[in-house]
């Protein structure tokens, strides 16, 4: 990924003129072109890393896995998050990891984290480097230096079990390498999340992440049956069949911890053949609600649709689903919703269309496959476009929720009412727009994206906005992240979301598996 943007430089998305025509007259934003800072140019704070403590780790993992040049820790200097990539803007000083270690094997893991106990040096577990929500930042705290615990060597299909449809990946393994990896031998793990071409296993599981395929497939937590992880007080192998009743599940204590229990190196996962057939159908509903009443329809009655989403009428308005199109067109005056179904040719069929007669039934219209393979072919893509926003003096920005049916459309404008609110008090208006991707019989997640002008100080303009946004959450009934993860971005509303007693049970677990907290600190727990 590049250093200061989302992801392939070659992939990059200049503002088309309907998206340079949509920000002057919506936003009064004039974009324009600014200058590029070059890697070599940014200044870091120096490492703190003591020499006897980078000679005694070197020793662990080898000389060259690990780094302290300035190229190595810059690239592991954040995520991706708006807020991030505004800070790489900055020539300077900026933060970053001490050093960057690449280990090999479980047992280097275990010995690199026995020393970083005993010398008081924060340890990051580092996968794809795509969190949104401060997961990976190098925070120090209390600790004498930081470093970032890179996994890319764990990069192997462990084993296939062809007849139970399971595999063992190790962490490091990216997205992409997964369904190669698979593919080989006839399978998918179907899990594609909007980071998946660069982000990891162990990412997707400490994330407890969603991909866009989990009406059909579940999350990343529904797929998972064992997993390792290395502690600094030993080894978690967990996950002996496909379902015990021997106490609580102690898969779901590192599934979701963002690092700060252990670091995952092996994930055992839920695989299945690759698809024989994808059926495709877009539709348009008159609104939202229309369109969240059908939706709602399809996942109880179970008719097995892969993908199940539905734009809101700003969202459709700016053609934001089709990436490849944003404000050249409007697709339809109504929401767009998008079904796809994957599988053997007569059950994908059978579910294609049950699924219609349920759709048309709640008022949808059919609008033929083009524009749902236009979702399917630029769903990767929209992340690139942020990035030509923000240096053309835009702000881009998205954030996400999940609530119950019942009370999904309040959520909803409460949210939006207090992204709007909080951003006209900065100057600007703002587009704020919403999509339903991932769906359960008794709710549904909000995917908002946000965009206004850049005014002041557009960091402290978008905590104010996320801030308030985060709070609307909070006190509308809404969870404070499906998907993104708490990172350090969510973690002052996780009391309010687990409660005091919850709190004092994730210190407890803490303390048990990190006593010294060195373990990515600063994140999940307050």
């Amino acid at each position: 990924m590049k250093w200061n943007a989302w992801g392939d430089p070659a992939a990059a998305k200049p503002l088309s003129a309907g998206i340079r025509s949509l920000l002057e007259q919506a936003l009064g934003v004039t974009p324009s072109e600014q200058s590029e800072l070059e890697a070599d140019t940014v200044q870091l704070t120096p490492s703190a890393l003591a020499t006897a403590d980078r000679e005694a780790l070197s020793t662990i993992v080898g000389a060259e896995n690990c780094g302290v040049d300035d190229h190595a820790r810059l690239l592991r200097a954040g995520g991706k998050s708006t807020p991030d990539l505004l800070r790489r803007a900055d020539p300077g000083p900026q933060d970053a990891p001490d050093a960057v270690l690449t280990p090999g094997s479980d047992d280097e893991i275990a010995e690199v984290l026995k020393y970083c106990s005993q010398h008081r040096i924060a340890v990051v577990p580092f996968g794809g480097g795509t969190s949104v929500v401060g997961g990976v930042d190098p925070i120090r705290g209390e600790f004498t230096a930081a470093i970032s615990l890179d996994l890319r060597r764990f990069d192997q299909l462990h084993y296939l079990d062809d007849v139970s449809g399971e595999a063992e990946l190790g962490a490091g393994v990216t997205g992409p390498e997964a369904e190669r990896l698979l593919g080989e031998h006839g399978f998918s793990l179907g899990h594609f999340p909007q980071s998946f071409q660069f982000a990891t296993i162990g990412g997707f599981a400490a994330t407890r992440s969603s991909g866009q395929d989990s009406a059909g497939y579940g999350r990343i937590n529904d797929m998972i049956r064992g997993l390792r992880a290395v502690t600094p007080v030993g080894i978690l192998d967990l996950g002996r069949a496909p379902a015990s009743a021997a106490g609580p599940d102690l898969r779901e204590l590192i599934v979701g911890s963002e690092g700060v229990f252990g670091v995952i190196t092996r994930v055992r996962l839920r695989i299945h053949p690759v698809p024989e057939t994808t059926r495709y159908e877009a539709w348009s509903f008159p609104d939202f609600d229309a369109g969240a009443n059908a939706l709602r329809a399809v996942v109880q009655t179970g008719t097995g649709a892969t993908v199940l989403r539905l734009s809101d009428e700003a969202e459709t308005g700016v053609n934001l689903a089709t990436t490849e199109h944003i404000g050249e067109q409007q697709i339809t005056g109504g929401c767009l919703a998008v079904t796809l179904f994957e599988g053997a040719l007569a059950h994908a069929e059978s579910r294609h269309a049950e699924t219609r007669a349920l759709l048309i039934e709640h008022g949808a219209t059919s609008l033929g496959e083009a524009p749902a393979r236009a979702w399917e072919a630029g769903r990767f893509g929209a992340p690139y476009l942020r990035d030509s926003l923000l240096a053309g003096g835009a702000l881009c920005e998205t954030l996400e929720t999940a609530t119950t049916w019942s009370n999904l459309s309040a959520l909803k404008a409460a949210v939006t009412e207090a992204l709007t609110t909080a951003l006209a008090e900065t100057g600007t208006p703002a587009l704020v727009m919403c999509h339903i991707s991932h769906v359960y019989p008794t709710g549904a997640s909000l995917y908002f994206t946000v965009v206004a002008g850049q005014r002041g100080n557009p960091l402290d303009q978008w905590h104010k906005a996320k801030v308030a946004a985060s709070e609307a959450i909070v006190r509308s009934g809404g969870t404070i992240t499906h998907h993104h993860a708490v990172g350090a971005d969510h973690r002052p509303w996780m009391k309010a979301e687990v409660g005091e007693l919850g709190v004092q049970v994730l210190r407890a677990v803490k303390a048990s598996l990190d006593p010294a907290g060195i373990l990515n600190p600063g994140k999940l727990i307050p």
